[in-house]
């Protein structure tokens, strides 16, 4: 076993080594990245050909923002498979960490069921009913609050993807699907963007990012809510109220249609409980894929036997955001040597401000991995880099592991041609801004 990682470590640093394949590597993710913004015009494009015919397909696969970093994964590992032959390239395969791909797949169709939204749509519910009376404030507004408050710091416990899977269904629900108004739309997906991604710095094993870092560092759970996690509350429930008042008008003109839900069938207790079981089953065993698929199967066999009571697995959706993360994962393993520089070069505030910049055209969880292979990193530099990668997981599609969940999820409710990325940015970045303060200054 200790020889094979060994040999593993030997392989990897080749590759690395190798010029041609890390500038082959990093052109091609900056391709992907910029293929990111550009699928708007490609699927505006599509719409100019006949209906079924195939540039029609080939461009609106191509438009598809899930597709797009698992397209370029595919060129990068045709390339690789040219260049070092296939069983080289399946060897690379081989040594990339695939566990969080099947992981929020495996957890977005298990927690986007109806048995599970029912039970969050009721505890929401019920709180926002509490929360609303003590405070004087009005139902729809409060729910709003608790959906991103509640919703967004229980990512700590229940882990970031189910977190945002929950969260993005309800919003959709309630908000999106009822709203015409898109700056409200905007901001509301950059709020949930972001306050998902500080939202599970309450504890070390939820967020991607500092799970990351967590062992190698010696970060534990009390060390990251005394430093992280109280100034994430802060930045959470301030940013929420503040959009909630600016926003009150148009909440409140949405109709929850609150009699119409009381109406709906509810699934029993007992269905809940078991999907629950399988919920928490594959939180607890998340870094085991072994384990994983033999679960999920189980778990469509239950799905089979108990259809009534279910609504259709969003498979599709799922395997989409699966495919993004796993080009995300394929692509970023050939980063280092041009991102380990940039991290040696910085002092603890630009490598504050620099993080947060990087996260916004990488994946954040990378970028902190790189920082755990810096040696003597000192700890106000382990804290910026950290801080800075979690206050800029909402800037874009790929800075924070789950935003593909919330993305494949709303997508839709904006407009023909989908989340605009320059629109999304824009909606983030006060609450980007915000977050930073209250990390850095608090």
């Amino acid at each position: 076993m200790a020889t094979n990682c060994s040999d593993n470590l030997v392989f990897m640093n080749d590759l690395l080594q190798n010029k041609t394949i890390t500038y082959t590597a990093s052109l091609i993710f900056a391709s992907a990245v910029i293929h990111t913004f550009c699928t708007s015009k490609i699927n505006a494009l599509s719409h100019k050909f006949k209906k079924g015919s195939m540039p029609e397909k080939l461009l609106h696969f191509l438009g598809e923002v899930e597709v797009v970093f698992g397209f370029w994964a595919f060129i990068f590992i045709a390339f690789l498979s040219i260049v070092l032959g296939m069983s080289s390239t399946i060897s690379f395969l081989n040594q990339l960490d695939f566990k969080e791909t099947v992981f929020v797949f495996t957890i977005m169709c298990m927690s986007a069921t109806k048995p599970v939204m029912n039970l969050a749509d009721r505890g929401i519910t019920y709180i926002s009913i509490f929360f609303g009376k003590i405070f004087f404030i009005n139902q729809k507004i409060a729910f709003f609050c608790c959906i991103l408050i509640f919703g967004s710091l229980s990512g700590s416990f229940i882990t970031e993807p189910v977190a945002m899977t929950v969260c993005a269904m309800l919003l959709y629900e309630h908000f999106f699907s009822k709203s015409n108004n898109l700056k409200f739309k905007y901001s509301m997906l950059g709020l949930l963007f972001v306050n998902i991604s500080i939202g599970g710095t309450l504890t070390h094993f939820a967020a991607p990012p500092v799970l990351i870092v967590a062992s190698t560092w010696k970060w534990d759970a009390a060390f990251m809510f005394t430093n992280f996690g109280w100034k994430s509350m802060v930045a959470v429930i301030v940013s929420t109220i503040v959009t909630a008042f600016i926003y009150r008008n148009e909440i409140k003109k949405l109709d929850k249609k609150q009699a119409q839900l009381e109406e709906k069938e509810k699934s029993p207790y007992w269905i809940i409980l078991v999907n629950i079981f399988f919920l928490v089953l594959c939180i607890i065993y998340h870094k085991y894929i072994s384990f994983l698929v033999p679960l999920f199967l189980l778990y469509i066999g239950w799905y089979e036997v108990t259809k009534e009571y279910q609504e259709p697995l969003k498979i599709r959706e799922s395997l989409l955001v699966g495919f993004f993360l796993g080009g995300l994962v394929t692509l970023g393993a050939l980063q280092q040597w041009w991102l380990v520089p940039i991290v040696n070069m910085l002092e603890p505030v630009s490598m504050f401000i620099g993080a947060t910049a990087l996260t916004a055209v990488t994946d954040n969880a990378a970028l902190t991995y790189l920082g755990t292979l810096v040696p003597n990193l000192s700890d106000a530099m382990k804290f910026s880099l950290v801080a800075g990668a979690v206050a800029g997981g909402g800037l874009t599609v790929i800075a924070n592991a789950p935003n593909p969940i919330g993305y494949g999820i709303l997508n839709k409710t904006l407009g023909e041609d989908g989340i605009s990325p320059l629109k999304l940015f824009l909606g983030s970045l006060p609450y980007t801004i915000f977050a930073i303060l209250c990390l850095y200054f608090l």
